[in-house]
């Protein structure tokens, strides 16, 4: 455990912005994997989980948490997963 002051301050801090990136973490995950759902099981409502995945990513990548390319290229493969299966 940290002694000095400013140790324990960056420590708080360090734990409140883990808990923050890992609420930021989940929240791409899971929009993502519903949109990857919606794709597979063509629904009705594949542009809005799309678009809500998109708005998930970007909000990550905004924050910090994943890199702005990583963003780019997880949104890039599900783009191109819908546009395979829409040709099907």
């Amino acid at each position: 455990m940290p002694i000095k002051k400013h140790a324990k301050k960056a420590l708080r801090q360090d734990l409140r912005r883990t808990a923050e990136n890992l609420i930021y973490k989940k929240a791409y995950k899971k929009a993502l994997k519903d949109a990857k759902q919606a794709i597979d099981t063509s629904t009705a409502d594949v542009q809005d989980k799309i678009k809500l995945a998109q708005k998930k990513l970007d909000k990550a990548a905004k924050k910090g948490v994943i890199k702005a390319g990583a963003a780019g290229r997880y949104l890039s493969r599900l783009m191109i997963k819908k546009n395979k299966v829409a040709k099907k």
